[in-house]
């Protein structure tokens, strides 16, 4: 039962993700822990480790086929993104658990004013 409960997680999170171009994360890393009991830590780095490239490749593809993808600002952002990828994921390691976990809730709910409420 639970490797089902795990799919579905990740198909929603798929659907999110292919549908407004953001990380599965969003979806991903909530789930994880309210639905499973991970900790912050453990969401995040399971969450990324699901989002490794090849699990994006077909969503990314159908996006290039309709012509809306940037390759070569892809390429740029993509260079910049492992690098601040690894560091971010350096750096959180010794953050606690409460101050990510508020870190992580504060963060959703900028970004989610900002989406709805701002242009």
């Amino acid at each position: 039962m639970m490797l089902i409960s795990y799919v579905i997680v990740g198909l929603i999170s798929g659907i999110v993700s292919g549908a407004f171009g953001i990380g599965g994360g969003t979806i991903m890393v909530p789930a994880l822990i309210f639905l499973f009991g991970l900790t912050q830590h453990q969401a995040q780095g399971t969450a990324l480790t699901v989002m490794l490239p090849p699990v994006f490749l077909l969503a990314v593809l159908r996006y290039y086929w309709a012509g809306h993808v940037k390759v070569q600002m892809a390429l740029f952002i993509a260079c910049g993104f492992v690098v601040g990828a690894l560091l971010g994921a350096h750096f959180i390691q010794g953050v606690s658990e409460v101050h990510l976990k508020r870190a992580f809730g504060i963060f959703l709910i900028l970004v989610g004013m900002k989406m709805a409420f701002f242009k």
